[in-house]
């Protein structure tokens, strides 16, 4: 049997997206840095677009003029998040000598061994086994490779004295395998360390962890009071002492939104002094009303069509990120004013809906820029967060970034903040009205990077 096939029609709906629109979206993804690269890629593609300006390749010459006209400079290409004003040469000099110390370059953990290292008395044999073992230490002080694999056989048979050398050496506790071998070579070196201390750090940690003093009493035959005592010795010692001289380099962001607070009002400003301006190529608009040749009349037509595209779509990005930002400002204003513990819970759908846009547009403007408040630059993304009962702006009103904040302040302002347990943070937390529970607390605060009460 032969079979045939029959025309049908079939009625869909389908969404196109033009290249325009293509383009448009792409622009408001794109951060300063990434913007500005890609005007100038299309200025080099488009000959009927035109740089007019570009403030972000001001000669020197200019940039001092405007900055002395200027009484006010709102960004600068760096990281401060501070207001800047013209107020003298004490000024001045205070703020030379606070970039001179922000970018002067740390002693390393392998700089400050070292050091210890040229001044002992050693055998040449004895010093290149100590600078092996000294660079093959990560960030914690903690072996990275086994060292007995970087030695040779005579240096393997004085490995022992001189890690015998170097565990004297400030700070105490690094050239060993782990935290717990750091903290041993800590209580072996210390003239404090009660009688049970080792046995404890060998065999007991987690219990430590817990707290579990009746558990411990039971395992060492020890009384309440000498298990506390041994315990509060253990968090005098510091079970990763290389991380006193980690170096993590700065990373720099260009702000693209700036908010600031005068005569009570909040007032937004575009940084769009990294924004080249562009403009429509005279020449080319004057060539449209010349007799032309088919071809190049339609060159020159699409040209002027895509700069135009191109332009509009960067004014839609500048007005968009405008848009949300005010929106973000009229939500978050306890932040402005008091700081980022006061953050209330906010969701795209939220600032979508006043915006009167899709939630994709506010999460794709929102990507990878940056907003400078009176409390240092912040991802525009920081200022959606959920509520703490994960019911985004309809839940509770403290939000998940905001008890984030209250526990970090916890932490960095009360005297006794090493031995604020997950638990104790908790119940301070509920004299606050912020109810969760202990493990939340212990999830918050290992986002923020903090360790538990017993490592700090």
């Amino acid at each position: 049997m032969q079979q045939y096939q029959k025309p049908v029609l079939v009625q869909e709906q389908r969404l196109k997206m033009s290249p325009q629109m293509f383009q448009s979206i792409q622009l408001m993804a794109l951060p300063l840095q990434e913007l500005t690269f890609r005007i100038h890629e299309e200025l080099e593609k488009n000959p009927a677009l035109e740089l007019l300006e570009d403030k972000s390749l001001i000669s020197i010459d200019e940039y001092s003029k405007e900055k002395s006209e200027d009484k006010d400079i709102y960004f600068e290409n760096s990281s401060d998040p501070g207001f800047i004003r013209h107020e003298g040469k004490e000024a001045s000099d205070r703020k030379q000598n606070f970039l001179e110390g922000a970018l002067s370059r740390p002693e390393s953990l392998q700089e400050h061994l070292m050091a210890q290292l040229a001044v002992q008395n050693l055998s040449e044999d004895q010093f290149e086994t100590g600078e092996l073992i000294i660079h093959n230490l990560n960030s914690n002080g903690f072996f990275q490779e086994d060292p007995n694999l970087l030695l040779n056989i005579e240096q393997q048979k004085i490995l022992p004295e001189i890690l015998d050398i170097i565990h004297s050496f400030d700070p105490l506790g690094i050239c060993v395998k782990d935290y717990k071998e750091s903290l041993l070579v800590q209580a072996d070196l210390s003239f404090e360390t009660p009688e049970g201390t080792v046995q404890i750090i060998e065999n007991y940690l987690p219990l430590v962890k817990k707290n579990d003093i009746k558990e411990l009493t039971k395992k060492l035959n020890l009384s309440s009071e000498e298990i506390i005592k041994i315990i509060d010795f253990i968090q005098t010692l510091n079970p990763y002492p290389g991380r006193l001289y980690s170096r993590t380099p700065p990373s720099y962001v260009i702000p693209d939104i700036m908010v600031t607070i005068k005569n009570g009002e909040f007032v937004l400003v575009l940084n769009d002094e990294e924004i080249p301006v562009l403009g429509i190529s005279p020449f080319f608009e004057e060539s449209q009303h010349n007799k032309q040749d088919k071809e190049t009349r339609h060159y020159i037509n699409n040209s002027i069509r895509d700069a135009r595209w191109f332009i509009n779509s960067i004014h839609l990005r500048n007005q968009t990120l405008i848009k949300i930002a005010t929106v973000i400002v009229e939500f978050q204003r306890n932040f402005f004013i008091k700081g980022p513990k006061y953050l209330l819970p906010l969701t795209l759908k939220d600032v979508a809906e006043e915006v009167k846009v899709h939630e994709t547009t506010v999460s794709r403007i929102s990507n990878a820029k940056y907003m400078q408040t009176e409390w240092g630059i912040y991802p525009i993304k920081y200022f959606f967060t959920n509520s703490i009962s994960g019911a985004g702006s309809t839940g509770s009103r403290f939000s998940k970034e905001g008890v984030k904040a209250t526990i970090k302040e916890l932490l960095t302002e009360n005297i006794s903040a090493k031995k604020l347990s997950d638990q104790k943070i908790s119940d301070l937390l509920k004299l606050q009205g912020i109810k969760i529970a202990r493990r939340t607390v212990a999830k918050y605060r290992s986002e923020l990077l903090i360790d538990s009460s017993f490592e700090r």
